[in-house]
């Protein structure tokens, strides 16, 4: 294991542009016949759970290659030991994650807490990390006694392969627990998509996927294609829905079933809110109490446009079915409700110490290359740091997006409460990890960087587009 250097990365983008010529020809080929077609119905497994045990989880990681049975046919993919998804960690605020990571795979790896507000120094949540193939890591996540609890994920960050590997199957989800939500029961719904040869390997980038950030033909919910939820009417279930798909938006519903919010990402709202649908972009989860009505309800993703290249099309995540949901019984579900309010952090009354403007950058490769991405005009680089941040700071970023398309803005370890979107101001205090950025638009966001001093990173979420340079770091101390 060592830190990524720039050369390695440089490398590691130049296998990546070749596997996309060899995808764009391999597909044409083979065709893709996995689609609608493709078996559906099997009742929802539930990914294993591991909770911690006095203030530690323990975790043994393998990312390997692994075959498995989706929508009725045999495929190799990844994954992190035997199922897809992997494991479900559990923990509480001011527990410590032990992880010990190996790497199977043919490409280097790493690991990313998605959500979690830990150190990114040595082997904690640090995207610089390198593990080569037939190497292991010890990783070490201390959670903060006063973290907030909610619906957090994990999956590979290592830059270059980002996408290869969470298309691939590399993810699970990570929830930090609290004890005050009635509810009948739980759920971990992990939404992902993929795209199979006929063989069953997982179907190289083409060119354009990798502009337009791929969506895969079968979308999955806990690794099955359209799996049957069984439930008894009158209860009240919580949902934790995680968006683990590469850069497909999903705007999850279940039409006819009463949605109340609980929060996003790890933003837990004042109270819970009824609402009739959910837009979550790539990386975004949504923390979901459900009442439960007598009646068969299909659960939704109900389609975004996400922009588009001009000549090279849309960016539309087309609407589609992602479970039949089959509830059973006579009884009405009881109103959902509460009984205290929560109050959340407002970083509106802090002193801002700094305000700096972030752009998207996107355009016209020039002497044969497809495209530039990055983040003001720059690609990543990793020897280089774009943010230098003064330890226990307040900021304002202004993160504005002059492209054509919508971009998903994720900063690791540091939250981020919007205070502004779409040229709105936000009442309540609204915390997030993912925010997008709509085409021609802007966020604004406050950032308190008074914990977890380090070097991380800022990105796109469609990761094909991270991968191809749109990220940058920041550095806090």
């Amino acid at each position: 294991m060592t830190d990524m250097t720039r050369r390695q990365a440089i490398r590691l983008g130049a296998v990546g542009a070749l596997g996309v010529a060899i995808g764009g020809v391999g597909l044409s080929q083979t065709g893709l016949p996995w689609g609608e077609s493709a078996t559906a119905g099997a009742r929802l497994a539930d990914p294993e759970a591991l909770r911690s045990s006095g203030g530690i989880l323990a975790v043994d990681l393998v990312a390997a290659h692994h075959r498995t049975s989706i929508a009725g046919r045999d495929a190799r993919v990844l994954a992190y030991g035997e199922s897809l998804p992997g494991r479900t960690w559990r923990v509480r605020p001011g527990d410590r994650i032990d992880v010990r990571l190996r790497n199977e795979l043919d490409t280097p790896t790493n690991l990313h807490t998605h959500g979690l507000a830990v150190s990114p120094r040595g082997n904690g949540d640090n995207p610089f990390l390198s593990i080569d193939p037939g190497e292991s890591i010890d990783y070490t996540f201390q959670l903060p006694e006063d973290h907030p609890t909610g619906v957090a994920w994990y999956h590979p960050h290592r830059h270059g392969t980002v996408a290869d590997q969470l298309f691939g199957g590399l993810y699970g989800a990570l929830i930090v627990e609290d004890d005050d939500v009635p509810a009948s029961s739980e759920r971990v719904l992990i939404i992902s998509d993929i795209t199979l040869t006929a063989s069953g390997d997982v179907a190289p980038a083409s060119q354009q996927d990798v502009m337009m950030g791929r969506e895969g033909r079968l979308l999955l919910v806990n690794g099955q294609h359209r799996p049957l939820i069984s439930a008894r009417a009158g209860d009240i279930e919580r949902w934790r829905v995680i968006n683990a798909c590469t850069s497909r938006y999903i705007t999850f519903a279940v039409p006819g079933q009463e949605l109340h919010l609980l929060g996003m990402d790890m933003g837990r709202a004042s109270a819970p809110r009824e609402i009739s649908d959910v837009l979550l972009p790539p990386g975004g989860r949504a923390d979901l109490l459900v009442a439960l009505s007598p009646g068969t309800a299909e659960v939704q993703t109900l389609g975004y446009d996400r922009g588009g290249m001009g000549m090279m099309g849309g960016g539309l995540s087309g609407s589609a079915v992602l479970a039949t949901l089959s509830v059973t019984g006579g009884n009405a579900a009881p109103p959902i409700g509460l009984a205290d309010e929560r109050d959340a952090p407002d970083l509106r009354g802090a002193t801002i110490a700094g305000r700096r403007e972030i752009a998207f950058t996107m355009s016209m490769g020039m002497r044969g290359r497809m495209m530039d991405m990055g983040f003001d005009g720059r690609a990543f680089d990793i020897d280089r740091i774009d943010q230098r941040v003064d330890a226990g700071a307040v900021e304002e970023w202004i993160i504005s997006n002059p492209t054509p398309m919508d971009h998903p803005f994720h900063l690791h370890v540091w939250p981020m409460q919007v205070i502004e979107a779409d040229g709105q101001a936000l009442d309540e205090p609204t915390w997030r990890d993912v925010v997008n950025v709509p085409a021609q638009g802007r966020v604004r966001v406050l950032v308190d960087f008074s914990r977890n001093p380090g070097r991380s990173v800022y990105h796109c979420h469609i990761l094909d587009h991270e991968d191809a340079g749109m990220m940058a770091s920041v550095e806090v101390g």
